[in-house]
């Protein structure tokens, strides 16, 4: 899964097509190989099993294998970055586009590293090389102020490297071993004491609250997703703030369980603040990215939240909604880029009267915003009722603020709605309707998104079971 984008992306760069159409074919070819091989997995992959199944060494220290947890986020991963490539191919408008495919098959190969690999030394240099790819797409292909926002993203990112690295090294020398999740987490948590798992623990929550965001982790977040090209925000929203949550669930939680626990209130509180702060501040956005970006703050303090309720809800209930968010601001990224390619502007003041003006458009905005703001029957219902119920067993008052979070999180979604989707029509956008290439990527994403909604234990708890179960073993899952 992981050297077929890569191949493919080291092809794109090597050999200088003569025709876009094999360029084209390639990247199509190695991305739909790479979600095909991920459905065969899912299909053959045991959901009773307590532990890591299709383990491949491939070298000393590079051990791949995928459980309950790293399943869907890949499946969600190959998914997202199919539609990528499908719709970077149906608006081919970019300047060295075969050079721009090979670095989507690169951050696809190594997404994939980051959510296969076994070892925390390979997890670190998936973690940090994620940043390679997604800096050039944005630097390269990004809007007017792409340098500063590059620039910004990798200073912050750099931050947690350097605390997680020195937080990798203690653990090397404290047990002599980064090569076995399995066994690092027995040591760990059984061995390290109260004292250097505090220490350990806040070297590995600045790195993954850098990459959630978190408050006050978060300002790289919207001018990254402002100055992005559209498929730049769509992976940055829908799969690569995921892999700070995957990190928390996959370390921090089980290597290091009583400093968990120890700062569980503290990042509970800080995930209702991201969740407030967020969905107010969406309130006076006038650019429409920057307010999907901070919709994403708020959304991911629910993940959080959930995660830290140390209860089968709650962690649940986050990793539904970051499968659910992927899905649903991947869509509303698209649905951004649309609009974008026809104003050749992000502000919200500009848009207005598109019900009369582009009716298959606006009918799509309006389910993935409903989405958004967790509609029943829709996937992000079920992540955030989850995580809200996780946050309620763990503590009656916090359950009351996050709750204040999706009311808030209805308002933006609706005032966004009201000046996007109706008012006096833009004389700009006259015959703009969606065109098929469009109108199928945004219909596959809604089916999904209704899919997971509808029928959300067999799609995805299902597979969840056994990982949590494993949890509960450490007797600090409820």
């Amino acid at each position: 899964m992981i050297l077929l984008p890569i191949l493919g992306s080291c092809l794109l760069a090597v050999n200088n097509f003569k025709a876009d159409v094999i360029a084209k074919i390639t990247s199509l070819l190695c991305a739909g190989a790479s979600f095909f091989i991920n459905i065969i997995v899912a299909v053959k992959f045991d959901y009773l099993y307590k532990g890591f199944q299709f383990i491949h060494n491939l070298a000393p220290g590079f051990v791949l294998g995928i459980d309950g947890l790293s399943l869907p986020l890949l499946l969600l991963t190959t998914f997202l970055f199919l539609l990528s490539v499908i719709f970077t191919l149906c608006n081919m408008q970019l300047r060295n586009s075969r050079m721009f495919l090979a670095l989507l098959l690169l951050l696809e190969g190594l997404t994939i590293g980051v959510f296969a690999s076994l070892d925390i030394v390979m997890f670190y240099i998936f973690f940090e090389s994620v940043l390679i790819p997604m800096f050039f797409i944005i630097g390269m292909w990004g809007h007017e102020d792409r340098i500063y926002a590059t620039f910004k993203l990798f200073l912050y990112t750099l931050l947690g490297s350097l605390l997680f690295l020195i937080a990798i090294l203690y653990i090397y020398f404290f047990s002599g071993k980064v090569s076995d999740i399995g066994q690092l987490t027995y040591i760990l948590s059984n061995y390290l004491n109260l004292t250097a798992q505090k220490w350990v623990w806040v070297a590995f929550f600045i790195s993954f609250a850098i990459k959630i965001p978190i408050i006050p982790f978060h300002t790289w977040l919207p001018d990254a997703h402002v100055q992005a090209p559209t498929v730049g925000s769509v992976l940055l929203a829908g799969i690569l703030i995921k892999v700070g949550t995957y990190a928390l669930l996959r370390f921090s939680l089980p290597m290091l369980p009583e400093a968990s626990v120890y700062f569980s209130n503290f990042v509970i509180i800080l995930s209702i603040v991201a969740v407030i702060y967020a969905s107010l501040i969406s309130f006076v956005q006038t650019n429409i990215k920057k307010l999907i970006a901070y919709s994403s703050i708020a959304h991911m303090g629910f993940v959080t939240a959930g995660i830290f309720s140390f209860n089968k809800y709650g962690i649940s209930g986050a990793v539904f909604q970051m499968v659910s968010h992927g899905l649903v601001s991947a869509a509303l990224f698209i649905c951004v880029g649309i609009l974008y390619n026809r104003t050749h502007t992000l502000e919200i003041a500009r848009y207005g009267g598109l019900a009369k003006i582009m009716p298959k458009f606006s009918v799509m905005f309006i389910f993935f915003s409903m989405a958004s703001i967790a509609l029943p029957g829709t996937s992000g219902f079920i992540g955030e009722f989850l995580s809200i119920l996780g946050v309620f067993y763990y503590s009656k008052l916090f359950s009351v603020f996050i709750a204040i979070g999706v009311v808030l999180g209805a308002l933006y979604m609706l005032f966004l709605c009201k000046r996007v989707i109706w008012g006096v029509p833009n004389c700009d956008l006259i015959n703009c309707n969606l065109n098929k290439d469009e109108l199928f990527i945004l219909i596959v994403l809604a089916a999904f998104i209704l899919l997971f909604g509808l029928y959300p234990y067999y799609i995805l708890l299902k597979c969840l079971t056994p990982f949590i179960e494993q949890l509960s073993l450490r007797n600090f899952i409820l």
